[in-house]
């Protein structure tokens, strides 16, 4: 039966006076009485609707965003009213997984806070399609710098070589009108140092994020990161240019870390603590690196070395829309409140960058450096 029968069948069965609601006990019978494919955690979605409703019932509505895998806000509801009667047993109890299954449930539990989400994702996860952004962009970012390290023949330090900011990838403060650069500096890197940390977190993180929540969401808090760095460091750090993926990598990272901070009794990732310090250990590391690069360099240099801003503008948006999108979990973005919020501050930064790259250098003479 396809999921319009089913509708059909429900809306004729149950509610055949069209008043807008039916009974959960009753459509549960319905479907156990017909077999209907229904998977068991919207069963259990089921139940939560309905006990956050007096009557024991459930708009109709709602049901069919149920049933099409959509969450609204009164399933939201449901949740922190703490009125469901959900089965107590956790994931970790499932026997006979498969390798990708327990796969599944270990993102399940390093990515969501409740079990009643954790058990949603288990049971509506579908390997097709696959976490392909994130994958495709650190291959992309290895593929390139393969290319650039072989050219040059160097493999650390790359921005050093006189050769290396020719690149039409990296951003360049005398390249500004080339706005593509404001992105494509993603894909260049200082070395392999940079690189391997980038490339390791984005699969570590970026991967299992994008399995949650989609390539979508993902695909616009990492780039919406890496064009904020690119615009931080043309407003406060304006002679330098910028390489390396940073930005996003910030913005996925705070964004995580964040939402394992605000929902830390929930999270049930082993080591969390342990592993939250390390994380930022490794992080505060990564920006007292470039904070050295750009102000003492190691090497007889040509020009200014590539800023650390990227990597603060990153956390920030990672702090502020990626948290924002990390906790709407399954619920649609154009129904919260704080993410239009967060849209009109991000659309003020970038009417406010626009026009300070347009018209503030030359009304502040800022001395850059010339173009490679």
């Amino acid at each position: 039966m396809d999921r319009s029968s089913l509708l059909q069948l429900i809306q004729e069965q149950l509610d055949p006076d069209n008043t807008g609601f039916i009974g959960a006990d009753t459509f549960a019978g319905l479907v156990h009485r017909h077999e209907l494919p229904l998977d068991p955690a919207k069963l259990d979605m089921l139940v939560a609707l309905a006990q956050s409703n007096e009557r024991g019932q459930v708009c109709y509505q709602e049901l069919v965003d149920l049933i099409s895998s959509k969450r609204s806000s009164s399933f939201k509801r449901a949740i922190a009213n703490g009125q469901r009667a959900l089965p107590q047993d956790g994931l970790l109890d499932e026997p006979g997984l498969g390798v990708y299954k327990r796969f599944v449930r270990y993102v399940a539990y390093e990515i969501l806070p409740r079990e009643v989400d954790r058990h949603w994702y288990f049971y509506r996860h579908r390997s097709c399609p696959p976490p392909v952004f994130m994958a495709s962009v650190t291959l992309a970012q290895i593929i390139v710098f393969l290319c650039y390290g072989a050219r040059l023949n160097k493999w650390v330090l790359q921005t050093y070589h006189p050769e290396y900011m020719k690149s039409p990838l990296v951003y360049h403060p005398g390249h500004r009108a080339r706005a593509w650069r404001f992105l494509t500096y993603m894909f260049m890197h200082v070395g392999l140092e940079q690189l391997g940390f980038n490339a390791l977190l984005q699969l570590m993180i970026g991967v299992p994020l994008e399995m949650v929540h989609g390539l979508l969401r993902i695909s616009l808090l990492y780039l919406a990161g890496v064009l904020a760095g690119s615009l931080t460091v043309s407003i406060t750090d304006m002679r330098a240019p910028v390489v390396g993926g940073s930005g996003g990598v910030y913005a996925l990272c705070s964004a995580h870390l964040a939402n394992v901070v605000m929902n830390w009794a929930g999270m049930r990732c082993p080591y969390k603590l342990l592993r939250m310090v390390l994380a930022l250990v490794c992080m505060s590391s990564e920006v007292g690196r470039a904070v050295w690069l750009r102000f003492s360099p190691p090497l007889p240099a040509s020009g200014p070395q590539p800023s650390f801003m990227a990597h603060l503008a990153g956390a920030v948006v990672g702090v502020s829309m990626g948290l924002t999108i990390l906790r709407s979990y399954e619920e649609r973005l154009q129904d919260q409140c704080g993410w239009w919020v967060v849209l009109l501050a991000y659309g003020t930064f970038l009417l406010f960058a626009i026009f300070w790259n347009i018209f503030a250098y030359d009304l502040l003479g800022a001395h850059i450096p010339p173009p490679p």
